[in-house]
């Protein structure tokens, strides 16, 4: 193909008001297809709303760790010890019906796609070899290789951090979309996240040999975040609305 253009969603985190948003700007800017890379339900006031709109909208699914969390309840102690998180994540998989389990449980834990017949682009959550891996612009160098595992795709994308990010290692391009339901102000290291009042996302672009990155921002409405939040019975709910009512930027 001359050119290819694919839209990478990720971090929706049950905020259907933002990944609404974000697919009509992604349909606006006339991609071929769109790839979520996971985490599509838990945390916020709309999970069954997001994976609907995920699994009409999108082409490609990668596992995020809390999606693993909805049908592997074990696998989150191992990651946090947080009771607000653990808590919500078991709101979310309270409300989720056996069939929309299932299909989170089929979202794949890595996907190649061929920008080009000579060029692939490499999807996965966290990183390679781990979907809760933190991959940023300051891990150093013996990390990142031990996360990527050799793996040679000239481009990789992950999200799961909830920061946009394109760095460049060894020759390749490492692209993080950013949250479409919960973009982070700074990585928090564990700690209370400052929540932007905006959704991300990025396009990956081959055209004529040559690839680009678009990191997109796209402007919500605070006070119906705020209020759907209000309105929500989940554990984050008063969290949620907070960041929201307040602007959500230090």
């Amino acid at each position: 193909m001359s050119s290819y253009r694919i839209a990478l969603i990720s971090d929706i985190h049950g905020n259907a008001l933002a990944l609404q948003k974000v697919l009509e700007d992604v349909r606006s800017n006339g991609v071929d297809q769109i790839a979520c890379l996971g985490d599509v339900a838990t945390l916020g006031p709309h999970p069954r709303e997001a994976l609907e709109l995920v699994a009409r909208a999108c082409d490609f699914f990668v596992l995020g760790n809390h999606d693993e969390y909805l049908f592997d309840a074990s696998s989150i102690r191992e990651h946090t010890a947080s009771p607000l998180v653990l808590s919500a994540v078991e709101h979310c998989r309270a409300v989720l019906s056996p069939a929309e389990v299932g299909f989170v449980r089929g979202f794949e834990r890595r996907l190649t796609i061929q920008l080009a017949p000579d060029r692939a682009l490499l999807l996965f959550h966290g990183s390679p070899d781990s979907n809760h891996a933190d991959i940023l612009a300051e891990t150093p160098l013996e990390d990142l290789d031990r996360h990527l595992l050799g793996q040679a795709a000239p481009v990789m994308a992950g999200g799961h951090t909830h920061i946009q990010m394109l760095r460049q290692h060894r020759g390749r391009l490492l692209v993080n979309p950013g949250s479409v339901g919960l973009p982070f102000e700074r990585f928090a290291f564990g700690a209370p996240p400052t929540v932007l009042p905006h959704a991300e996302y990025a396009v990956v672009e081959h055209r004529a040999g040559r690839v680009a990155v678009d990191f997109r921002r796209v402007e919500l409405d605070r006070a119906l975040l705020a209020e759907a939040a209000r309105s929500w019975d989940g554990p984050l709910s008063s969290y949620l609305a907070e960041q929201y009512g307040s602007g959500a930027v230090e």
